[in-house]
């Protein structure tokens, strides 16, 4: 029988399970408890996540000895030295944890999302619909990524053409066909945009960034653009931003980034929902409800193959009469789907330390995790509808800025109170005093105050919509097999008695495929992830 709470200092002495919620296969986590990153009490404008903690005290490597007659003249026997020599030691491995590392986030103070975005984007997307009219720019090749600083190009012209075209190289640059200064800060900028390494360096990426058309840009914009109409998100003096191709979170406030963080949001396949609600509650050392869905595709089948599986992950069985033995039921079928299973808090939860609650109808959230690793990738897509947030302490205390901290009125949340909250392993819930607006948003191309267009990945496909099926020669008969159109269905003249169908009416301002993918995540739970065995 699982007991019902582990503390934090047995989790810590047995090590770190490997629940990584869809990112299981990361080994690295395997090496031990990470340190855990503190953020300052008062931060500056736009504090920046980057690797924080102590770097581990590296293994002495032992030099050969010297050999004793070098410390004392006397001469001695051959056979004495040769009997004492000894191979030389290998390096002991270090216990200590790897560092932490967390992708380069932008230290733009510049919001992604404010109450002007949708017009600021509508206004961009009218330019680049001009570019795409005009022809656009002319593709790169691609052994531009060979083209080193100072050196020339006969396409240096088209990709100085390109940057002028989007603000990125001034209009009154000097042509040339060389790699110059000025060119090389231009494709910094161009990079920044992206959500690339502004390295200034000419890397696939960036050439496969550079090579998209002005009508996908444009398009990305007027998607994007019309996702937003019709929101009434709430701004205000404090909020919380998570764009979803971004993968990362930011805290506004007073108009300007706070704090900006690397985030991880759902897969394709378990995408993250468009979302507007207030967070009201942190909770520390949260436990997490397996849902239903994820028991029956995934924690059934492991206990067939490993019974032992709840146990090492410490997944408790509650049935309406209390906890159930694992033994007693039959899992050769589906019948546990029908229990609530629940992993206890600790530092080996799904959930990790922090939970940050905002109701809504998805059961969606922001959370901690064991699988930190995943902070370091510059591709973030991998939980099952949730938002970890890398360094989510730092978030917590700029969260609970204003509420009473744990020593009563005229005390505060800073990262010492954070941490010993967390430290007892005691489940301990807080209610925000006043409740932060918190929206995910889906932008793969928006507009910033500034006039520029930033542009991410269509990682959901949302962006392109599914291709109309081929009517037949007349266009009276749809070809075999493809849906009837909305807008063939039969005149209401020839059927007075039946009212109009559903399918004829106007579409929604969202687009069909954002639905599709917004009905999909909310029947498959858009949960962290299921604990992955140990290895």
């Amino acid at each position: 029988m699982v007991p019902a709470r582990f503390r934090l200092s047995a989790r810590l002495g047995a090590g770190l399970s490997v629940l990584a919620l869809l990112g299981g296969h990361v080994g690295a986590l395997a090496q031990g408890v990470p340190a855990v990153p503190t953020g300052p009490a008062a931060a500056p404008p736009l504090a920046v996540p980057v690797a924080v903690p102590p770097a581990s005290e590296p293994a002495k490597n032992p030099e050969p000895k010297t050999p004793d007659s070098a410390k004392n003249p006397e001469p001695r026997p051959i056979e004495a030295k040769s009997s004492e020599a000894k191979p030389p030691e290998l390096p002991k491995k270090s216990r200590e944890p790897a560092p932490l590392v967390y992708a380069k986030v932008s230290t733009d103070p510049t919001p992604t999302l404010t109450a002007r975005t949708f017009l600021d984007t509508l206004k961009v997307a009218d330019r680049y619909a001009a570019f795409a009219e005009a022809g656009g720019w002319e593709r790169l090749p691609d052994d531009l990524v060979r083209l080193k600083p100072g050196e020339r190009s006969s396409a240096i012209p088209s990709l100085r053409h390109h940057l002028t075209l989007t603000g990125d190289l001034p209009v009154d640059a000097p042509p040339s066909d060389r790699l110059d200064p000025p060119l090389v800060a231009a494709i910094a900028a161009f990079q920044g945009r992206h959500g690339l390494p502004d390295s200034g360096i000419l890397g696939r990426l960036t050439i496969n960034a550079l090579n998209v058309p002005a009508a996908t840009r444009q398009r990305q914009l007027a998607a994007s653009a019309a996702r937003l109409m019709g929101s009434k998100f709430p701004f205000g003096e404090r909020y919380v931003v998570v764009n979803i191709p971004s993968a990362n979170v930011e805290a506004v406030e007073n108009g300007a980034v706070a704090r900006r963080y690397v985030a991880v949001v759902g897969s394709p396949d378990k995408a993250t929902p468009p979302v507007e609600t207030r967070i009201t509650d942190i909770n520390f050392n949260p436990t997490w409800t397996v849902p239903a869905s994820v028991v029956k595709n995934e924690i059934i089948p492991q206990m067939r193959k490993n019974p032992g599986y709840l146990a090492r992950n410490h997944i408790r069985i509650l049935g309406p009469a209390g906890e159930v033995d694992p033994t007693k039921i039959d899992w050769a079928g589906n019948k546990a789907a029908a229990y609530t299973l629940r992993q206890d808090s600790g530092f080996d939860n799904s959930l990790g330390q922090v939970r940050i609650d905002m109701p809504n109808r998805f059961a969606v959230y922001m959370h901690d995790t064991p699988a930190k690793s995943l902070f370091a990738a510059n591709v973030r897509f991998h939980s099952h509808g949730c938002v970890r947030v890398g360094q989510v302490k730092e978030l917590v205390g700029w969260l609970l800025q204003g509420t009473d901290g744990p020593n009563g009125p005229g005390t505060s949340w800073g990262p010492i109170e954070i941490e010993t909250g967390i430290a007892d392993g005691e489940r301990r819930d807080i209610k925000l005093v006043k409740p932060v607006p918190v929206t995910f948003v889906y932008l793969t191309g928006y507009a910033t105050p500034d006039g520029k267009a930033h542009f991410r990945d269509d990682i959901y496909n949302l962006d392109t919509p599914p291709p109309a099926p081929e009517p037949a020669a007349t266009g009276a008969i749809p070809p075999a097999g493809a849906a009837q159109p909305a807008a063939m269905a039969k005149p209401a003249a020839l059927k007075p008695a039946v009212p109009k169908p559903a399918a004829a009416k106007p579409a929604a301002v969202k687009p069909a495929a954002s639905k599709a993918v917004v009905a999909k995540t909310a029947t498959e739970g858009l949960n962290p992830e299921t604990p992955q065995p140990p290895r």
